[in-house]
């Protein structure tokens, strides 16, 4: 009778919870088709977007608290779950295999923009109804929030000079009746790589100063020809923020990524993706494989590798570690290298002091590798950053702001580059921090640059901002978090206005290609940024404010620094943030709108919504299966493959190489035609990647962008 009864209670909770997810999706699909139709007239062009009513902004922050609430349960936002039988149609996948008829022949598919590259027959010819799954309604809703979610990211990056395929771009005009132009001026600037024999220190050729006044206003930098205009409140035109805009925008994402019909769509696409993939495996395999073979001179170990993600106080492995902390200690026992309460320490005196003899020191003993202790305990990986469990050795051998001014650091990451340079196909992305505690840190971080000349033809860098204001608050080095965003994006400002005043500064950023945002994304803040949200000088409180409010006041800061710099002719910056390794689904929905690529994006695979988003705007992900095994997810679990098979632009990074693309030179690693997407940008010479290969992914890739196309003009 007990089992009876506990048997009845299941299928009663059971029916209790389909019938609230019921009658919730059935709320958001209402909500969802209202927001649709405000925006998107009868008639073509679909571009024209207005402010969401106050229901659906409500709507969304009830789809926010649910998540934040019940994370990894079932809910509007979890991932999407259904049998694991593949959903293609029979008919799609039998289009797809026999309709072949050579690899670069042109197909008379209905394509609403065919791409002007060679194409391969890879794309199937069958009518939407195959390719949807789902109902005309629903296919004609999903094509209009998929569309209107790829112009809202195309807005972003254009508007901060980051990057925006051209090939989505191209469809994106098609559907609106226009024709696409080529526009350089939306394109990031980099630095050139360093000439052999010219200095990369040099400070004789610095612009003049610009006499702007420089005022931080709402979180942001503004900018001033003088005094008097800041007075009057009149900034330059430059691209400031709208934070009406960027909530509207991110409540309609909110809303698509939990509506159940475009969930199912994505989900099904998705799924076809994989498996069309292993079908073209098994049909272009050898064909592949020769073509390889044909290629003389290049395979995996002489092609240009890149670690997009690594830190630089873990670039070096255990034992290049090890081996110099017993190099120094050889060679400096006898120097003072330390101070602690006011009294100095020689290195001899420090180990001495810690009861330790660096001879005695093994890679086990070091315990700097992160393993199965680590798992899900971020505290205890960050612990991993200090040699024997010792924060004096940290502070010692892997900062730059010590006794010594961080000339050991400094010495260990030039032979770290030392040894990219010899093995000449590796390079490296190493990441040093900016904390926002301060506003001397950047003079004092590029002043240990410099002056150590720490440059390497096989490296450029990174500036990482640890989101740990918190800490700072709580130990009232900050007033607010208004002071933290004037800490990191001020000196930089002030650089860029007047290069002269600040020479180290200034030749310090043009080895920068980007920001990141780091720190644990397991903790929640519990806050959904929004038009309530305090501004950041009123945020005073020790509350961490959220993922989505520090991204957006960086990307802010950004766009109109980039937007100055390419006045001036200086390089610009990209937005990277580490987004997705754990965490809410709306870090990805955040980073979607503001960030040119992310590192890990383990979550994607919560949402087929996003991670279809991903995939049709080719955002770059940089991932670190190994990273992620020792803190978030098991190696075997890890999404890695499953996204290569799909489609999404992955890569492989190291993070942490002691715990576990370049700009310019692309043209060198990569070919000239490098910026072209699909084959025609592939010189296999360089790359060593099959031209079939190439072919496939780029038809597949316009083979679904064209879906949406055909969806909407369907609608007319």
């Amino acid at each position: 009778r007990k089992v009876r009864l506990q048997g009845q209670s299941e299928i009663i909770r059971c029916m209790s919870g389909y019938f609230i997810q019921s009658v919730t999706s059935s709320l958001l699909s209402f909500f969802f088709c209202a927001i649709l139709e405000s925006r998107i007239p009868a008639t073509m062009p679909l571009l024209k977007l207005t402010e969401i009513d106050e229901a659906t902004r409500s709507f969304a922050e009830k789809v926010f608290a649910s998540e934040v609430r019940d994370e990894g349960g079932r809910h509007e936002i979890s991932p999407f779950d259904v049998d694991e039988i593949c959903p293609i149609s029979h008919h799609e996948m039998r289009q797809h295999i026999f309709c072949r008829e050579s690899l670069f022949t042109s197909t008379e598919g209905r394509r609403s923009h065919p791409p002007k590259q060679g194409e391969s027959t890879q794309i199937p010819t069958e009518t939407l109804e195959f390719s949807s799954q789902v109902t005309v309604e629903d296919f004609e809703m999903v094509c209009k929030g998929l569309y209107r979610a790829l112009c809202i990211r195309e807005k972003y990056m254009q508007k901060s000079f980051q990057r925006f395929p051209k090939t989505p771009s191209k469809y994106l005009r098609n559907i609106e009746g226009e024709t696409w132009v080529a526009n350089e001026n939306f394109y990031p600037v980099f630095t050139p790589p360093v000439k052999k024999g010219e200095d990369p220190f040099r400070t004789d050729e610095l612009p003049e100063n610009l006499g702007y006044h420089l005022k931080m206003k709402d979180g942001v930098v503004h900018l001033y020809p003088s005094e008097a205009a800041a007075c009057k409140d009149e900034p330059k035109p430059l691209p400031y923020p709208n934070l009406d805009a960027f909530l509207d925008d991110m409540n309609f994402l909110l809303a698509l990524i939990a509506q159940g019909p475009v969930k199912t769509y994505t989900h099904r696409r998705l799924k076809f993706l994989s498996s069309k993939f292993q079908v073209h495996e098994m049909l272009n395999e050898m064909d592949e494989l020769k073509e390889l073979k044909n290629n003389p001179h290049r395979d995996f170990y002489n092609c240009r590798k890149v670690d997009t993600h690594i830190h630089a106080a873990a670039c070096m492995n255990q034992k290049h570690l090890l081996r110099f902390i017993k190099k120094s200690y050889h060679i400096d026992a006898d120097r003072v290298v330390y101070s602690t309460q006011g009294k100095n320490l020689t290195l001899k005196e420090l180990f001495a002091k810690l009861k330790m003899h660096p001879y005695d020191l093994t890679v086990d003993s070091l315990d700097v590798h992160a393993g199965r202790q680590t798992f899900q305990r971020f505290d205890k990986f960050n612990d991993k950053y200090n040699p024997v469990g010792a924060s004096e050795l940290r502070d010692l051998y892997l900062k730059t702001d010590n006794y010594i001014n961080g000339e050991y650091f400094a010495t260990i990451i030039k032979e770290v580059g030392a040894d990219l340079e010899e093995a000449k196909y590796q390079h490296a992305e190493p990441r040093l921090s900016i904390y926002g505690r301060s506003r001397d840190e950047w003079s004092k971080l590029s002043t240990w640059f410099v002056t150590n000349r720490i440059h390497c033809h096989n490296m450029t860098w990174m500036i990482q901002v640890p989101r740990i204001y918190d800490v700072f608050r709580s130990k009232n080095f900050l007033p607010h978090f208004g002071q933290m965003l004037e800490n990191i994006f001020m000196p930089v400002f002030e650089a860029t206005v007047n290069p002269q005043a600040h020479p180290h500064l200034s030749v310090f950023l043009k080895h920068i290609t980007g920001f990141d945002s780091v720190d644990d994304e397991s903790k929640h803040s519990g806050h959904m940024f929004s038009s309530k949200s305090p501004k950041p000088e009123e945020w005073t409180m020790e509350k961490n404010p959220s993922y989505t409010y520090y991204a957006y006041y960086m990307y802010s800061n950004i766009t109109v620094l980039n937007s100055l710099r390419k006045e001036r002719g200086m390089n610009t910056f990209l937005f990277r943030p580490h987004c997705g390794e754990a965490g809410a689904l709306t870090h990805l929905m955040t980073a979607f709108m503001t960030a040119d690529n992310i590192s890990h994006g383990l979550n994607l695979k919560k949402s087929p919504v996003l991670q279809y988003l991903f995939f049709l705007a080719q955002i770059p992900i940089a991932m670190s299966p190994l990273s992620n095994n020792s803190l978030f997810l098991e190696y075997a679990k890890n999404p890695f493959l499953d996204f290569l098979q799909k489609g999404l632009m992955i890569s492989l990074s190291t993070d942490d190489p002691m715990q576990f693309h370049f700009t310019k030179d692309k043209a060198k690693f990569l070919g000239n035609s490098y910026l072209e997407e699909g084959p025609v940008g592939n010189d296999i010479r360089r790359t060593n990647v099959a031209q079939i290969r190439m072919a496939y992914r780029y038809e597949t890739w316009c083979y679904e962008l064209n879906l949406i196309a055909e969806g909407l003009k369907s609608t007319e």
